[in-house]
């Protein structure tokens, strides 16, 4: 009963958010960040910690294991939340015109990242919640979808202006993320939906925060560019050229 409440509760917030006159569009294009932006994010994060080890949570797992089937796996989640920086560098050499050059955008995402990467690790060593498929206690929050989140919410800043329906495609690969993450056992609700919070905080907080935005290196235009490393370990890498 306890958990429905809590659903009920998190459906309710997220409709009376979605009719305000601030409407997520709008919160969104605002120049300046304001504590509009995050209110979404806010209602994501209480939504994971509320969730947790609740009914509702592990009720949910056990649905999606019918559906998919017990032995659905597959890697595809450690590729797509990388899927954003494509876009935040592809953009341009799609006729669309980005808030930032390579570079800044590239200090973006790598200051966006160190950022959310630090509270998503601290939070799991905090929490140590044993993960569904129970191979490590780093379940909550999921990694993967606020790393997928952070990216998306970077793309969004930088393309908001140009083409909205581009800027907000990097959330539906976010989202896939997060399904995939729990299709694949790895997390529950929970922790994708806190990891959805933090990701779409940090990314857009940096994005308008801009950090060294007088960096300039040598007299030449310098090249930027952030790459997934995928392999024993996963993380994303910087290539500067001049």
């Amino acid at each position: 009963m306890k958990s429905k409440i809590i659903f009920a509760a998190l459906l309710i917030s997220l409709k009376v958010n979605a009719q305000q006159k601030d409407s997520i569009s709008l919160l969104f294009n605002e120049d300046k960040l304001t504590y509009k932006q995050f209110v979404i994010p806010a209602v994501l994060i209480t939504g994971g910690l509320l969730m947790k080890n609740t009914p509702m949570n592990t009720n949910l797992q056990t649905d999606f294991r019918k559906v998919l089937g017990e032995d659905f796996h597959n890697k595809i989640d450690n590729y797509v939340q990388y899927e954003a920086l494509l876009q935040i560098y592809g953009g341009r050499y799609l006729g669309l015109k980005p808030k930032n050059d390579a570079l800044r955008q590239t200090i973006n995402i790598v200051v966006s990242n160190a950022i959310m990467g630090g509270i998503v690790q601290s939070m799991k060593f905090s929490f140590k919640e044993l993960r569904p498929d129970g191979t490590d206690e780093l379940s909550f929050p999921s990694g993967h979808t606020a790393t997928a989140f952070t990216n998306a919410s970077v793309l969004f800043y930088e393309y908001k202006d140009a083409n909205i329906w581009y800027a907000s495609s990097g959330y539906l690969f976010a989202a896939a993320t997060g399904f995939l993450r729990i299709a694949n056992n790895k997390h529950y609700t929970s922790d994708v939906l806190a990891g959805a919070g933090i990701g779409t905080a940090v990314g857009l907080a940096v994005s308008y925060w801009s950090p060294f935005k007088s960096l300039t290196l040598g007299k030449n235009k310098t090249h930027a560019l952030i790459y997934p490393q995928i392999g024993t370990n996963y993380g994303i890498g910087l290539l500067l050229k001049n």
